[in-house]
């Protein structure tokens, strides 16, 4: 997964330069008034500040968009000649009216790093690591912020500061990020399937995983294009196919599933449970535990009931879910048609040729997984040609070399991909398609070795080795109705061709799951800006100076300027260590129970703050507690609430419209961001100090209750699979509401 890693902390560098920037108008400021004579026109010195805020915003509006349209990568190669442009303005600033232009542009490359970085990430790391990679952001921005408060700090003890130089200097490390940004950074390869550029896709694909193999992420990622699919949640028993079947032929019962093995003569056979499904019973039996929380979203018990089926050790598991398929069933051998990309074909001639050589065998392939029942579709399919629905369902448009190491090819997270032909008859005749199946091994005591009576017309042997397997079923991505009759290529196929040039849709923003995932993002993005970062930072400098901090650095002949960038610079540095602890559990404890792990601190952390404003217990402990208070909540905040909205906002967001979704978050955070600023002084008068932080204390109490009940756990699984849940925990929603 190295290539992952390098290609996250790479992207991350966008971030560093945002902190860098935030770090840097605050040392610099200062002198700005002094040189422009600003003292007495507060407007233009809140506007030098405020203009990057107003930048992002503006820039935020229309990135998303803009992203599902272009890309992601071509965005942050503009984010980074923004930063670089801004840095070189700011450097020259012949006047206050270039500096707020500088400070405007600089707001862009902000904006769009700031959307886009966690999205590119997420689209681009394994699912079991995903969440400490989305932390990166978090800690390079805090590792920006310390650097240039080093800097400032430093150049505060010249005769004459430079501001120019302290915020023209950014130009440099731009320079850094953009030639990663256009010499190593790939596009996102779940943008590139959206195009249907199948195989720049699979070739990002093997570079970010580090193997040949990557067929059954491809195909997952292929999957993941639909938006607010009729999901149903099933349950399978996974055994030998001797074991099931007896020499019985599986093509006699249509609900069941051949699945290949990587090793020659193995396979086994998945057939559903008749009744409740394992997630189904969880869920619901969750739902009625937390009848006492009326408001709890059958959503988050659907997640956690995922969660707690820990896999078990065991032959099955070790045999069959390593290496449970990458994709299609191995028919008969036959040419393979490969034609996925007809514009990549013609660009890349002989490297296409080889990928593809038409004389390899499917029995090559790795462990496809679809069933290859005969239907009466076969009939009335057109005849089969490059891409035709004959060849998909009895073949692969998977490229993929002959001989290839047999590898994993599972999704992430324990979840596999499999497909069936399923048909039902309506007033038109009989109707057949693809079903996608999204299994999960399941891990409850007794699930591996029992009785085969619940599978309907089993022959298995009572003591045979099987794995119970949940499953997420609806309609494929690979077919489409109206499709059947169009002599369709490769693309066409996947993603319709009219579909792609459309892009995303508004109309899109509506469907249940999408509708049910922007109130948790937007949510929390509101939350985590009214929860008092802002404000806590703000008076940092101030508290620790009454701690005394401050009188013991004077005493070292530092000036007040100087001595307030140090102390800022040793808060900042406080944060490191803590989010390379968050980074660590993020996907080991997962983002839920680290919000409701650290948000309670933050609580506390407040109220604290609170006493020792309103209460006089002497100035060394109201100094201590106030200390002890500010360092709590810096260092809990950045473990929980400071890099975990932006996390679950990249993740819980189909493709087709993750870009558009995010912007509306992040469009959220901004906007929060500037009415707090904003706010801060008014809110100061009206209430004080104490007031102030007894208002971000009930925000954060709010918080908790609102993450409790809304919020899912998502560490581990498929991007693909979250966007499923949601679809399905809508429609759980709408039930519960119907009943």
């Amino acid at each position: 997964m190295s290539g992952a890693v390098l290609v996250a902390v790479a992207a991350a560098i966008g971030n560093l330069l945002q902190g860098w920037d935030n770090a840097t108008i605050a040392g610099s400021v200062l002198y700005i008034k002094k040189e422009f004579h600003l003292e007495s026109e507060p407007t233009i010195e809140g506007l030098i500040v405020a203009m990057s805020l107003v930048g992002a915003t503006l820039i935020t509006t229309c990135s998303g968009p803009i992203s599902d349209l272009l890309g992601r990568r071509p965005l942050l190669i503009i984010s980074s000649v923004l930063y670089f442009i801004s840095g070189l303005a700011m450097l020259w600033s012949p006047n206050v009216y270039v500096l707020l232009l500088a400070r405007l542009l600089d707001g862009f490359g902000i904006g769009l790093a700031v959307t886009l970085i966690p999205v590119y990430i997420s689209e681009t790391a394994p699912p079991e690591i995903r969440g400490l990679l989305n932390t990166l952001p978090q800690f390079t921005g805090s590792v920006g912020m310390f650097l240039s408060y080093c800097m400032v700090f430093g150049m505060s003890l010249m005769e004459v500061p430079s501001w120019r130089l302290m915020l023209g200097v950014l130009f440099i490390p731009s320079i850094i990020y953009f030639l990663l940004t256009v010499f190593f950074l790939p596009e996102s390869p779940r943008w590139l399937v959206s195009k249907g550029r199948m195989l720049e896709a699979k070739k990002v694909l093997q570079r970010l995983r580090g193997r040949e193999d990557v067929a059954g992420e491809l195909a997952l990622l292929v999957e993941g294009l639909g938006v607010g699919a009729d999901t149903s949640i099933e349950e399978y028993i996974i055994g030998p196919a001797n074991d099931f079947t007896d020499d019985h032929d599986i093509s006699a019962d249509k609900d069941q599933i051949k699945l290949y093995g990587p090793e020659q003569g193995l396979s086994w056979v998945a057939r559903p449970v008749r009744g409740e499904s394992a997630i189904g019973l969880a869920s619901r039996r969750g739902s009625m535990a937390n009848q006492n929380v009326p408001l709890m979203d059958p959503l988050v018990t659907l997640f956690g009931s995922v969660h707690e089926k820990l896999p078990e050790q065991g032959s099955m598991r070790s045999m069959l879910f390593p290496h449970f398929g990458s994709m299609f069933s191995v028919g008969e051998n036959q040419p393979r048609n490969e034609e996925w990309d007809e514009e990549s074909h013609a660009r890349e001639g002989e490297d296409y040729a080889s990928d593809g050589a038409s004389g390899d065998s499917d029995d090559n392939l790795q462990s496809p997984l679809i069933s290859r029942q005969t239907t009466s579709m076969d009939k009335d399919m057109v005849p089969p040609g490059h891409g035709s629905m004959e060849n998909m369902r009895h073949g692969s448009l998977i490229p993929g070399n002959a001989g290839e190491p047999a590898g994993s090819t599972g999704i992430g997270g324990g979840w596999q991909l499999a497909w069936k032909w399923s048909e039902r008859e309506d007033q038109d005749g009989k109707e057949g398609g693809f079903k996608r199946i999204y299994l999960h091994q399941g891990g409850t005591p007794g699930s591996r070795h029992g009785s085969l009576v619940s599978l309907s017309g089993a022959n298995g042997h009572p003591d045979a080795d099987y794995v119970q397997a949940a499953a997420l079923v609806s309609q494929s991505a690979l077919y489409y109705k109206d499709l059947v009759n169009q002599h369709t290529v490769g693309p066409a196929m996947i993603h319709p061709s009219e579909t792609v040039a459309k892009g995303p849709s508004w109309r899109d923003l509506f469907e249940p799951g999408v509708k049910h995932a922007l109130a948790v993002g937007v949510g929390l993005q509101i939350l985590q800006q009214f929860a008092g970062i802002n404000g806590v930072l703000y008076y940092t400098p101030q508290i620790l100076e009454q701690a005394g901090v401050g009188v013991l650095l004077s005493n070292l002949g530092l000036s007040s300027a100087s001595t307030s960038l140090l102390i800022s610079g040793l808060t900042t540095l406080l944060m490191l260590p803590c989010i390379a602890v968050a980074m660590r559990l993020m996907d080991i404890s997962g983002r839920r129970t680290l919000l409701l792990s650290t948000i309670p601190v933050l609580i506390i952390s407040l109220v604290l703050l609170v006493l020792g404003s309103m209460v006089n217990m002497g100035s060394v402990l109201n100094a201590s507690i106030s200390t002890v208070s500010v360092v709590l909540y810096f260092c809990f905040f950045v473990m929980g609430f400071g890099p975990i909205p932006n996390i679950l906002c990249a993740e819980i967001f189909p493709t087709r419209v993750r870009g558009l979704c995010i912007a509306i978050c992040a469009l959220t955070f901004w906007i929060c961001d500037i009415i707090v600023t904003y706010t801060l002084p008014v809110m100061l008068k009206s209430v004080g100090l104490a007031g102030v932080f007894g208002a971000y204390a009930i925000v954060c109490i709010i918080s908790f209750v609102f993450v409790y009940l809304k919020v899912p756990e998502t560490k581990g699984m498929p991007l693909e699979v979250i966007s499923e849940f949601f679809a399905v925990g809508a429609k759980q929603v709408a039930a519960a509401k119907e009943n």
